[in-house]
């Protein structure tokens, strides 16, 4: 049965582009619980897209080899038709990068999203081409690492011994004071960014590179810190 839904028939190209909608909404359902860029929909288009890429790549290997044949030959030109799933995956590049963003605290935010779609669309050429062990293994793999690997990443960085912060200050002449109060605690300052525009009302937005000492907890920081009557707002990034 395999093997015969591995060829080009109507049944195969059925059963793949359907593979694709069900495995591409499953990844966007879950990101669209989340509230990002690239929902279900999304992730579905992509996955679906790039499955009937790699089926119109068969297809056009098919038809070069039979009923265009003659026509090929007398064109004396070799035509590789898995340039198209190359193409493809460029264009899903351009589409990520519309969803990476940087936020006014120095964030960066959506390469979660983008490479999502980019693996999405990979997962979508080896369904159209028929390759469902790597289908089924690349379909894991990615739900697995958008839906547990958050909580092993919250988990480890919570336990991190380096942070990066940023603090809204009501002006730039406290900065020093917050300086003085975070090495007082015992912190290490790598490097300090500053941007008075991130900030209104005459503040200024400062972004803080942290090392924290041994067993320091990131919440009871911000919270020690958050009580400064110079501080405005503060947030982990």
């Amino acid at each position: 049965m395999i093997d015969y839904l591995r060829q080009f028939n109507m049944a195969s190209v059925l059963l793949r582009l359907t593979l694709a909608v069900v495995c591409g909404g499953l990844i966007g359902v879950n990101r669209e619980h989340k509230r990002r860029p690239a929902g279900f929909r999304t992730y579905m288009l992509v996955c679906l897209g790039s499955a009937m890429t790699g089926v119109l790549s068969q297809y056009l290997w098919v038809m070069m080899n039979t009923q265009w044949a003659e026509v090929s030959a007398l064109l004396e030109k070799k035509i590789d038709v898995s340039r198209i799933g190359a193409k493809a995956i460029g264009g899903v590049g351009f589409l990520g990068a519309g969803t990476i963003l940087i936020t006014d605290q120095s964030e960066v935010k959506g390469l979660t999203t983008a490479a999502g779609l980019w693996a999405s669309a990979c997962m979508g050429l080896a369904i159209g081409a028929g390759f469902y062990e790597g289908m089924l293994l690349g379909f894991l793999t990615i739900f697995l690492s958008i839906k547990v690997l958050p909580y092993i990443e919250t988990f480890l960085m919570a336990r991190s011994r380096n942070m990066n912060l940023y603090v809204e200050l009501t002006s730039l002449e406290r900065l020093k004071d917050f300086i003085t109060l975070t090495k007082a605690i015992g912190i290490q300052i790598f490097d300090v960014e500053l941007d008075r525009k991130r900030a209104a009302g005459g503040g200024v937005g400062v972004v803080l590179y942290l090392h924290l000492p041994k067993n320091q907890s990131h919440t009871k920081l911000l919270t020690d810190l958050s009580y400064s009557p110079d501080v405005r707002a503060i947030d982990e990034i």
